[in-house]
């Protein structure tokens, strides 16, 4: 089960999502059986009664750019996570999620500093090398897996962007795909993916220095 792109229409029907969740529907006891149908049913219930974020607008500000990472799926464009930059130095990777509360993002400021942040809880802080032309080697934002953008629902204009990664469908799902942002010294090679994961995309976005480096990987099945 492991070894199988599990997508987000997947997660619509009991066995896809069983196999997200690692049971093997043949093994199931009935009263397992029941439990499972019970629990999938209000994961369903949760899941269509849940907001779609619908189109994200993205207010021109000067000195910052904007780049995207996104899935085409058909006719449409769904935002997987976007990335705001500052002449200042500062690198916000931002997640889409249609709960204004939870804003999940992932920062990296002009002296050094990093956390993850959520619900408006900071974590995982560190303290790096400042993004300035002194910049030496490569520093990773972010490696990502479990991704929804269909569900999540979010949709861009790529015209408000300085760069998009874009991506077709079957690379990136719940539990399968990575995407990783990093920092790099001009000429220098991001930071090792950590697992067999196959790079399908990278683009080196040279606008400021250090360079901000995207890359999307594919398991391999």
């Amino acid at each position: 089960m492991k070894n199988q792109f599990i997508s987000e229409d997947d997660l619509n029907t009991f066995e896809g999502w069983l196999r997200f969740q690692a049971i093997d529907l043949v093994a199931l006891q009935r009263d397992q059986l029941e439990t499972w149908r019970a629990l999938y049913n209000d994961a369903q219930h949760k899941r269509q009664s849940s907001p779609k974020m619908g189109l994200v607008k993205f207010k021109a500000v000067q000195g910052q750019l904007l780049y995207a990472v996104a899935v085409c799926d058909g006719t449409n464009l769904w935002l997987v996570l976007w990335v705001r930059r500052s002449v200042r130095g500062d690198v916000y990777v931002f997640i889409p999620r249609a709960d204004p509360d939870w804003d999940p993002h992932i920062s990296y400021h002009k002296d050094g500093k990093s956390h993850i942040k959520s619900h408006g809880r900071a974590t995982l802080n560190k303290v790096r090398q400042p993004p300035t032309r002194s910049f030496l080697g490569a520093e990773q934002i972010v490696s990502q897996k479990g991704f929804g953008p269909k569900t999540v629902g979010a949709t861009f204009d790529p015209k408000q962007f300085a760069g998009v990664v874009e991506i077709e469908a079957g690379i990136l799902g719940p539990i399968h795909g990575y995407v990783s942002v990093d920092l790099v010294e001009p000429g220098c090679e991001p930071i090792p993916h950590f697992n067999d994961a196959l790079p399908v995309r990278q683009m080196v976005f040279k606008e400021m220095i250090p360079w901000l480096v995207i890359r999307v990987f594919a398991e391999q099945f």
